[in-house]
């Protein structure tokens, strides 16, 4: 049977990887490099864009931390001039508002890196031909959003103010970790945590570490 561009074969698909960890970046070539044409790779915003203006992919496998301002600065510097170029978030991240920033900056799905080849096969395919793809728990916070249910205004306004570093200690402290842990889990000194507490407080006009934990749990953020 031949295959007509209307009707293309899985490894059609042209498709560029984004994510900050070579290692990472390696296995997904090594999974699903024989089903679809990776045609360029990023590890932050700038080779990110780069990598996509000059290939024109199908699909962009995009993590939402990058270095150099996320997957929602890739987001905007592509879609300015290359409108039809269709994203799929893949990360490790399952937090509201990871998933809410980056559909919002235009993303077609969010799917995490616990998604199999196979899946991960499908979903470039859907979001290629135009689909919107989700994993099971990340539409629960899609369909929040559109209902009403989370205020995208307020989740976005507020966390525009912290800076990516400031987003994951807040996380962490909304978990419950204390501050060796945290310090332990980023690779920064406990310092540089209390630092980052103190900036995400003030900026957030917040007293303390359990008005914080409120905060962000009131906005299904951890």
């Amino acid at each position: 049977m031949t295959e007509t561009p209307e009707n293309p074969t899985p490894a059609a698909w042209r498709v560029v990887v984004v994510d900050d960890h070579a290692m990472f970046r390696s296995g997904v070539r090594h999974d699903i490099g024989n089903r679809v044409q990776i045609v360029g790779e990023g590890e932050d915003v700038p080779t990110a864009v780069a990598a996509i203006l000059a290939t024109r992919p199908d699909v962009v496998l995009l993590d939402v931390h990058l270095p150099g301002g996320g997957g929602v600065e890739v987001l905007k510097q592509v879609l300015a001039t290359e409108p039809e170029v269709r994203f799929l978030a893949l990360s490790v991240s399952d937090a509201a508002e990871d998933v809410i920033g980056v559909i919002r900056a235009g993303a077609r799905g969010y799917v995490t890196k616990s998604i199999s080849a196979d899946e991960l096969i499908e979903a470039i395919g859907r979001v290629a031909t135009g689909d919107a793809v989700f994993s099971p728990r990340l539409a629960g916070f899609v369909l929040d959003a559109f209902s009403g249910s989370i205020d995208v205004a307020s989740i976005d306004e507020d966390l525009d103010r912290l800076s990516q570093r400031e987003r994951e200690v807040l996380r962490l402290i909304a978990r419950g970790y204390a501050y060796k842990e945290i310090a332990r889990e980023l690779f920064i000194s406990i310092k540089t945590v209390e630092t980052h507490v103190s900036s995400v407080l003030r900026k957030l006009q917040l007293s303390n570490r359990h008005q914080l934990t409120r905060w962000a749990t009131d906005r299904k953020l951890v």
